[in-house]
């Protein structure tokens, strides 16, 4: 689907499914084929002068973004590439419970880039009266043409958000979307305002060998773990013998746990054996400080790397996509995680 007109900006929309394009049946909101590119069709907005062109690939199969899996990265981000100089920005519309994750595997699977891609989905389907849908669409289409932006990023009600920097924080107002450890990259109201100084800057992106790369990825098996008061170390032990090869490891406050020998014992052959385990706060605001208490010291001791101001997002996807990628070695996975990458942490704050 696009204009009839001529335009200067060309931009790659990728539906992918969720609430955005969903519509009413007898057993809740279901995804209808052909359904949201028709809709806009009928929405005057979207071929004003100041929108750029667009091109809508609607996936064969719609799914909630609940059924998101690392394969589905992969396959948005072959999309990209394969599109990748044909087009001046790309738009992926999807389903909001997992738009944070899609947007940092994809900051991290895409690496450098030197175009927007820009994140979106809705509270409301677009078949629906007071729908957030065409407004969300219509200025993720406008930023996906902006030469200034060259980065994986969000954008949810007027706020643009860095991708590996956002998380859901509101399953019902419109005002889903947060970035506690990193401010806004843009706002829009009467103006697109962006803060030019806070954007990734522009890199060299390699359309052959990142597809030759994408062809190395494989699923690895990583997860997140929450430590909470009474936390039986036995659940530990069992979560680490379902072959993990990565865990994000929820503590308290700046990185701290409960003092307790067999918890550390378990991390510490962990580690030994292979396992990346990774430290990040349930806070949602703030960065893990290794090394200011003592708990947090006993993680550091037992092999536990930091992960600083990282959401439980980016910690868990940078650690499939590191991990995913068989040109790397164990301790280079290490040295990369705990570095920034794509704007994913603030600097590395030592202890």
């Amino acid at each position: 689907m696009g204009r009839s007109m001529p335009v200067n900006k060309r931009v790659y929309v990728i539906y992918t499914g969720g609430t955005i394009g969903m519509v009413k049946t007898v057993n809740g909101y279901a995804p209808k084929k052909n359904y949201l590119v028709d809709k806009i069709k009928t929405i005057v907005d979207f071929y004003h002068d100041e929108v750029p062109e667009f091109y809508i690939h609607e996936y064969e199969h719609l799914i909630d973004s609940a059924n998101i899996k690392p394969e589905d990265w992969i396959d948005i981000a072959t999309d990209i590439v394969k599109n990748y100089n044909d087009y001046d920005g790309f738009v992926i519309l999807h389903g909001t419970d997992t738009l944070a994750y899609t947007a940092s595997a994809l900051s991290f699977i895409l690496g450098g880039l030197s175009k927007p891609v820009i994140c979106t989905g809705s509270q409301i389907p677009i078949s629906e009266l007071r729908s957030d849908a065409s407004d969300n669409i219509l200025h993720s289409l406008i930023l996906a043409a902006n030469e200034h932006i060259s980065e994986v990023c969000l954008f949810f009600h007027k706020k643009l958000l860095r991708g590996n920097r956002a998380v859901k924080v509101n399953s019902e107002g419109m005002d889903a979307f947060s970035s506690p450890n990193y401010p806004a990259l843009g706002e829009v109201g009467i103006d697109v305002k962006l803060d030019k100084a806070r954007l990734q800057p522009k890199m060299a992106f390699n359309v052959q060998r990142k597809l030759e790369e994408l062809q190395n990825f494989q699923r690895s098996k990583v997860a997140i773990l929450s430590i909470f008061p009474g936390f039986d170390p036995e659940i530990l032990s069992q979560v680490l013998k379902s072959n993990l090869k990565g865990l994000v490891l929820k503590t308290y406050g700046a990185g701290n746990i409960m003092d307790n020998p067999k918890i550390i014992e378990i991390l510490t052959k962990a580690s030994t054996e292979g396992v990346i385990i990774v430290n990040c706060s349930q806070c949602l605001t703030g960065s893990v400080k290794a090394g200011v208490y003592e708990a947090g010291t006993a993680l550091i001791k037992a092999g536990v790397l930091s992960g600083f101001d990282m959401t439980d997002e980016a910690a868990l996807t940078k650690l499939f996509y590191l991990l995913s990628s068989e040109r790397d070695s164990l301790e280079k996975v290490k040295g990369l995680l705990v570095e920034n990458l794509y704007g994913e942490l603030t600097e590395k704050q030592e202890g």
